[in-house]
């Protein structure tokens, strides 16, 4: 459900109200019952999950791998996790 903001014009205090679309807007002030009007706010709409830019395509994953690249670069050759081959005893 939307939560909606309201201004009282007599006394200036504002309040939000938990409202179905369906529901009369608010048209009483709860503090001093004077006229109130509704304000227009910012909503707080954000995507989650996969498959968004901002958690898919957005310019802080490119970061992330520059950053790994220029980590691999300045930490010097790669090391192999095998063991080096031994070389085999000369028998003299």
């Amino acid at each position: 459900m939307p939560i909606y903001e309201y201004e009282c014009v007599k006394c200036g205090a504002t309040m939000e109200a938990m409202q179905k679309f369906s529901d009369a807007p608010l048209t009483e002030c709860c503090h001093c019952k004077g006229e109130v009007r509704k304000l227009i706010s910012m909503s707080t709409f954000h995507l989650k999950g996969s498959g968004w830019y901002t958690t898919d395509y957005s310019g802080k994953n490119q970061s992330t791998c520059a950053n790994s690249k220029t980590t691999a670069e300045s930490s010097g050759p790669a090391k192999s996790d095998k063991p080096a081959a031994s070389t085999p005893a000369s028998d003299k």
